[in-house]
C-alpha cells in the first residue's frame, strides 16, 4: 500500500509537472503570439497613417478655376495612391501658427501674394523661415505689386527673389523649357529640355537669378506664336536657398492641359516629395 500510494504521489507529481511545463509552454506561445499582434498592428497602422499631411491654398474662381479643379483631382489620386494626405482652403483666414503645425508642406495653387490676412501672414513667414515645413508655389505666386487695392507684400517679393510682376502673355504661346540644375532632385527623371503646350509667361522687372537658384528657365526664342512680351534671363523654375523651408517656385500652372502632360506631373511630384522631406 505504502509503494502504492508512492507511486500515485510520483505519478501526480509528474502529472503535476507536466501540467506546468504545458502551461509554461503555453504561456510563452501566448506571449508571442502577443508580441506579434502587436508588431502586426504597429505596422498595419503606421502603413495606414499618413506619410505626411499638405495643405493647398487655391483659388475657386477666376481664370485659374479650371487649373485648380484638375490639380485637386490629380493631387486627390496622387495622395491616395502615395499614402499622403491632402487639405484645401480658399482662402487665408484659417491659417496661423497652430494650422500650421498639422502640415509638412504648403502649397500655394494659383493663389496671389496679397490680401491674406495679417495673423496667415505672420504665420507663413515663420514657417518659411523657421523650416517648419516645405512649400511649393505655382504661377500666381508671383502676382507682385499692388493689386486691387492691396500693396505688394515686400517679404514674399523677397522671397520669389526681390522681383516685382511687369506684364503676362495674355494670348498663350508654346514655349521650350530648358533645365539648368538635372541634378536638383525636383528635375529627376526629367529631360533636359522639354515643351510647355499654353502658357501666359509673366515677366518681372529684373531677373530673380541673383537671389536664387534657378532650376529652369524658358527660353523666350522658341514661343509659338512670336511674343515680343520678353525680358531676357527668363527662369521659371527656383528655389530660394536663403531661408530654411525647402521650397521650390514653379511658374507654369494655367491651364488644366497642364495635367496632360506627363513631364510637368513628374515635376509636381518629384517637388511634392523633395519639399515634404520625403
Amino acid at each position: 500500500m505504502a509503494g502504492d500510494a508512492g507511486m500515485i504521489l510520483d505519478k501526480n507529481i509528474v502529472f503535476t509537472g507536466y501540467i506546468w511545463m504545458k502551461s509554461s509552454v503555453m504561456k510563452k506561445y501566448a506571449l508571442l503570439l502577443i508580441i506579434l499582434l502587436c508588431a502586426f498592428t504597429t505596422t498595419y497602422a503606421q502603413q495606414l497613417a499618413p506619410r505626411f499631411k499638405v495643405i493647398a491654398l487655391y483659388e475657386n474662381g477666376g481664370h485659374h478655376i479650371e487649373y485648380s479643379k484638375a490639380a485637386k483631382i490629380w493631387l486627390d489620386k496622387l495622395a491616395a495612391d502615395s499614402n499622403f494626405s491632402i487639405d484645401y482652403i480658399q482662402n487665408t483666414d484659417k491659417i496661423n501658427d497652430e494650422f500650421l503645425n498639422h502640415y509638412q508642406l504648403f502649397i500655394q495653387l494659383d493663389y496671389p501674394p496679397y490680401a491674406w490676412k495679417p495673423d496667415a501672414a505672420s504665420a507663413f513667414i515663420k514657417y518659411i523661415e523657421e523650416g517648419r515645413g516645405g512649400w511649393i508655389g505655382f504661377h500666381h505666386a508671383t502676382l507682385l505689386g499692388e493689386f486691387d487695392g492691396y500693396p505688394m507684400w515686400d517679404w514674399f517679393s523677397n522671397f520669389m527673389g526681390g522681383i516685382r510682376y511687369k506684364n503676362y502673355i495674355a494670348t498663350f504661346v508654346q514655349g521650350q523649357v530648358n533645365v539648368e540644375d538635372s541634378q536638383h532632385p525636383v528635375m529627376k527623371g526629367i529631360p533636359s529640355s522639354f515643351i510647355v503646350k499654353k502658357e501666359e509667361f509673366y515677366t518681372y522687372d529684373k531677373s530673380p537669378r541673383p537671389n536664387v537658384h534657378v532650376i529652369a528657365s524658358v527660353d523666350e526664342n522658341s514661343y509659338t506664336p512670336n511674343s515680343d512680351i520678353k525680358m531676357g534671363d527668363h527662369p521659371v523654375i527656383w528655389t530660394n536657398e536663403k531661408v530654411k523651408a525647402r521650397n521650390v517656385y514653379i511658374f507654369m500652372g494655367h491651364s488644366p492641359i497642364l495635367f496632360d502632360d506627363d513631364v510637368y506631373k513628374r515635376i509636381f511630384t518629384n517637388a511634392i516629395f523633395w519639399a515634404a522631406g520625403k
